[in-house]
């Protein structure tokens, strides 16, 4: 009697809660990958300027205790600030963090051309901003307000200039970001460090009219 074929069948292992593994011919099972929600670029900056806010607000708590416990402010021996030139210097850091706003979105749409353009415009306004600045001071220290000339004139170099260094260095970071822009290094995927210094900029900016409403208008 011819013996029946016996046939043998692999035997398939499952593990339980998942489907059947596939390891033999398909390789490893795929899982998906994660992709951080912020880069670290941003976190390392949002960090640094919650660090820069703190700063910030002890000059300016500072600047308000010598502020309020003065009766009359300035001094009558001091000279007054000039609230009209630093209007319109106001107005230009505002236009200037719109426009570094209008050359993120140019990038995030791929327009390299736009990118330049905008940074551009963004670094003149800034520059401009920080040349009217300087002239104001020189014709500040000229008509005898100096750090040495007491806690007004102290308190004003202090919270003003540590801003102005801000936006100095800032400026700065925008010209190597404008020269890396000319050479192509930025695309529609590839933004990092454009997105970290508008952020920057953006809070430099947004500091100033607190700060001039509080120096040059109380």
């Amino acid at each position: 009697m011819a013996r029946a074929a016996i046939v043998r069948r692999p035997v398939e292992l499952t593990v339980e809660g998942e489907s059947d593994l596939t390891g033999f011919a398909g390789g490893p099972p795929s899982y998906p990958s994660t992709v951080p929600a912020m880069s670290n670029a941003r976190l390392g900056l949002l960090m640094f300027l919650g660090a820069e806010t703190m700063f910030f607000a002890g000059l300016i708590g500072s600047f308000l205790v010598f502020r309020l416990g003065s009766e009359i402010w300035p001094p009558l021996s001091q000279p007054r600030l000039p609230l009209g030139v630093t209007g319109v210097n106001t107005f230009v850091l505002l236009l200037s963090g719109w426009t570094a706003h209008r050359a993120l979105n140019a990038i995030r749409n791929g327009e390299s051309v736009g990118l330049v353009r905008w940074l551009g415009g963004t670094a003149m306004l800034g520059i401009l901003f920080l040349c009217v600045q300087g002239y104001e001071w020189v014709r500040l220290v000229h008509f005898g307000l100096t750090v040495s000339s007491g806690i007004y004139g102290s308190t004003f170099y202090t919270l003003i200039g540590f801003h102005g260094l801000h936006v100095l260095l800032a400026a700065v970071w925008l010209l190597v970001i404008l020269i890396q822009a000319r050479q192509g290094r930025f695309t529609a995927g590839r933004h990092v460090v454009v997105e970290t210094f508008t952020l920057y900029w953006t809070f430099v900016v947004g500091l100033w009219p607190l700060l001039f409403t509080l120096v040059y208008l109380i």
